[in-house]
């Protein structure tokens, strides 16, 4: 069996088998030409499945341990099609520092449509035990979570799923395959923003899902057929290009992320670090248990709330932008970015103060970056 950093160059239909080209071509075009009436080709419909997207899907399940793997338009897409299995009175616990956007859906969308959550600690298990329903059908979380890089136990909760009769999702954006593979730790789906490491350069917008499960793939598979937000062939092409260098750059971030996580650490500026890589962290022991490494992320409080705008706003080659996982350091601040859509009541509930930064540290020189952290502090505070 390959590894990890083989399969990601060499992975599910990594050549062309008509050509021989070494890279998977792109196949821009929307119908392909049918044997005869009634008698398709292997391809009939860029909506129901296209060359290029389809060597994407088939890696994502590779290298997540999938049967099938789906490809959307964006992670949202991704996620909208995966909780679109449940129906009206359905009920689902999602863990309390989720993606604003994931909340947003549940919370102003699905939740017209019938669909009920709760918001829970995945940290607590007992308080996790409580909230299950008879009608409960999954509970929905991501480890490392977005923005506090809480370390979520995938195996316990899962099995806590299971004896209630309820799958369980995990979104594995942060970690990515390289670092987590929840489906060997008995995760039912998987979903990525494709968007973030994977795509890897933030020139893509994409979603991944896989599933271990063939009657899940089925269901995944008609929804996102009939949904229709399917990834376009040159835009899956541009995340089976970032995918290949996956490894190279996910140890690239975490080495980055460890040197700029300490430094944040012994700043007076700064009252508290999340970083899963600190021993003192909450989640150090179960990120070494479960994870290969503890990725590229970071969040941090500074000590003075008013210096967040200044500070954000004076660094040099960290950038102020949402999104993550590119090969630049981007900063961010959840409260009014990512997680803006959330209440400040449950966003403060759940830990995202106003004081939240978050930082995608990406694969510069680590030495430049805190130079730029260095100066952005001085600044601010003198």
């Amino acid at each position: 069996m390959p590894q990890l950093k083989t399969k990601v160059i060499h992975g599910a239909v990594s050549t062309d088998q008509v050509t021989g080209s070494v890279v998977t071509p792109i196949y821009q075009t929307s119908t392909f030409l049918q044997n005869g009436l009634g008698s398709p080709k292997e391809y009939e419909y860029t909506r129901l499945g296209n060359p290029t997207r389809h060597a994407l899907e088939a890696l994502i399940a590779e290298l997540e341990g999938g049967v099938r793997g789906f490809a959307f338009a964006s992670g949202m897409a991704g996620i909208h099609a995966v909780l679109s299995l449940f129906k009206p009175g359905d009920h689902l616990i999602l863990a309390d520092d989720i993606y604003g956007g994931t909340f947003r859906l549940v919370d102003e969308i699905l939740s017209k449509s019938g669909l009920t959550y709760d918001l829970v600690d995945f940290s607590d298990l007992s308080v996790l035990t409580e909230k299950f329903k008879p009608e409960t059908v999954a509970v929905y979380f991501e480890s490392p979570s977005n923005p506090l890089l809480k370390i979520h136990d995938i195996a316990q909760i899962v099995a806590l799923a299971k004896s209630h009769g309820a799958l369980t999702v995990v979104d594995n954006t942060f970690a990515t395959p390289y670092f987590q593979r929840p489906l060997e730790l008995g995760a039912d789906i998987v979903l990525h923003s494709g968007t973030k490491y994977l795509g890897g350069h933030s020139d893509v917008i994409s979603g991944l899902v896989t599933t271990n499960s063939e009657k899940l793939a089925d269901h995944i598979g008609f929804l996102q057929n009939s949904i229709g937000s399917v990834l376009g062939p040159n835009d899956s092409w541009l995340v089976l290009r970032g995918i290949k260098t996956l490894a190279l750059r996910m140890e690239a971030h975490a080495a980055n992320a460890k040197k700029l996580a300490l430094f944040l650490d012994a700043s007076p500026y700064v009252s508290k670090v999340y970083f899963p890589g600190l021993k003192q962290d909450p989640g150090h022991e179960l990120a070494k248990k479960q994870m290969d490494g503890f990725g590229g992320m970071i969040s941090f409080e500074l000590a003075d709330e008013s210096k967040v705008k200044p500070f954000v706003e004076s660094l040099k080659y960290i950038l102020l932008a949402e999104s993550l996982g590119g090969v630049e350091s981007l900063i961010e601040v959840p409260s009014v970015m990512t997680h803006a859509s959330v209440p400040k009541a449950l966003r403060e509930k759940a830990g995202i103060k106003d004081s939240l930064i978050r930082l995608s540290v990406g694969i510069e020189d680590a030495t430049d970056l805190i130079a730029d952290l260095s100066a952005a502090f001085e600044k601010v505070n003198a």
